[in-house]
């Protein structure tokens, strides 16, 4: 296996990101920001998670931010199967709604 197939194989795999935005965003924007899972937050942020298909469609969802004049406030790549313990009990109303 050459090291360009190992690049491009690694590089072409869905990743899992979370994306914290300021301020709360209200569950009907789940489906325009492609599926991600979205938590709102205690601290008063909005924490969108999920699977991203490649680099071209994580910059797709961080023009969309823009475009809905969110503040930013990170951007982080995580394990697809780690946990988080303070996310907010409203996920899952909203999770149970769509």
């Amino acid at each position: 296996m050459s090291d360009k197939q190992t690049f491009d194989e690694k590089h072409n795999q869905h990743q899992c990101y979370e994306i914290r935005l300021k301020g709360h965003l209200d569950g009907r924007w789940a489906e325009w920001f492609e599926g991600l899972t979205i938590t709102l937050e205690e601290d008063s942020n909005t924490l969108l998670s999920g699977l991203v298909a490649d680099q071209a469609a994580l910059h797709g969802l961080l023009k969309k931010v823009r475009d809905l004049g969110m503040t930013l406030v990170s951007v982080n790549q995580v394990q697809f199967n780690e946990t988080h313990p303070y996310r907010s009990k409203k996920e899952h109303k909203m999770n149970a709604n769509r």
